[in-house]
């Protein structure tokens, strides 16, 4: 079972970080000590202190209370045709990749690389799959770690948005649309943690698929390294408009779906926006 990628304290510091907001600011606006600010960016949860962060930084207080509890995990069931693979990254991190493919006639894509291509390799092998596409979410060196070794192997085109051009790579704009075997897969812009960042919408399954990188995670978001508010807006818009039983696949962590996010998440806080 995979850890959720973050925690309490990592929510809190991507939401200050995000909102340009320092322990002083967040001390001045909650009435928390210095202290008790720096004890919850670290990770330490008190209620108390949670709900008043919570207000100051605009996430779900009901959710931030449950990621300071430790109390609730995803449990999305997968579904045939989907196979999500984690690999390796640095010291203890992991990366997550997807093979996707149609059980009537084999046709596959892989949705960014990981580190580990013979896993990925072996995988369609076994099941006698026919790679048509490699899609990258965003670039980050995580999530195309080992695909040279993988172009290589299959032979499959890999497609990158224009806005990560990393060369070898065939380039697609937001809202082309691609089929392999029955499947269709529609192209999202879900930037703000990246500039080339793209959900991937597959249809054509027992539900909706949704590959969304680092846009979302179970239970947190990936950091507005590019944008913050433009990761809250472009989720909002292109991710969570979903259909409530789409299964997400993110780029670190566990499977999860869209009706588990719109309770779980602390970024998500419609009301709010």
């Amino acid at each position: 079972m995979l850890p959720l990628e973050d925690g309490y304290g990592d929510i809190i510091g991507k939401a200050m970080r995000g909102l340009g907001v320092m322990d002083l600011d967040l001390s001045q606006a909650t009435k928390l000590s210095i202290a008790e600010v720096r004890a919850a960016r670290g990770g330490e949860f008190d209620e108390h202190a949670a709900s008043k962060i919570a207000k100051a930084l605009n996430l779900n207080p009901a959710a931030l209370l449950e990621s300071g509890s430790k109390n609730w995990y995803p449990h999305a069931a997968n579904i045939l045709g989907v196979y999500q693979l984690t690999s390796p990254f640095g010291g203890d991190m992991t990366v997550n990749c997807y093979i996707i493919w149609d059980p009537a006639n084999g046709e596959a894509a892989l949705f960014d690389t990981g580190t580990h291509p013979s896993t990925i390799l072996n995988f369609l092998d076994e099941k006698k799959l026919s790679l048509k596409y490699i899609f990258i979410t965003h670039t980050h060196g995580d999530h195309i770690d080992c695909l040279p070794q993988v172009q290589i192997a299959s032979g499959a085109p890999t497609f990158v948005h224009k806005n990560g051009d990393i060369g070898g790579v065939k380039l697609f704009d937001w809202g082309d649309k691609f089929q392999f075997g029955t499947l269709t897969v529609e192209t999202r812009q879900t930037t703000g943690h990246a500039a080339d960042g793209t959900t991937f919408v597959i249809s054509g399954l027992e539900k909706t698929v949704a590959v969304v990188g680092d846009a979302v995670f179970a239970g947190s978001m990936g950091g507005g390294a590019v944008s913050y508010r433009e990761a809250l807006t472009t989720n909002l818009q292109n991710i969570y408009s979903l259909p409530d039983d789409t299964l997400l696949c993110p780029g670190h962590g566990p499977l999860t779906t869209i009706a588990l996010e719109k309770i779980h998440n602390p970024f998500y806080y419609p009301g709010s926006k």
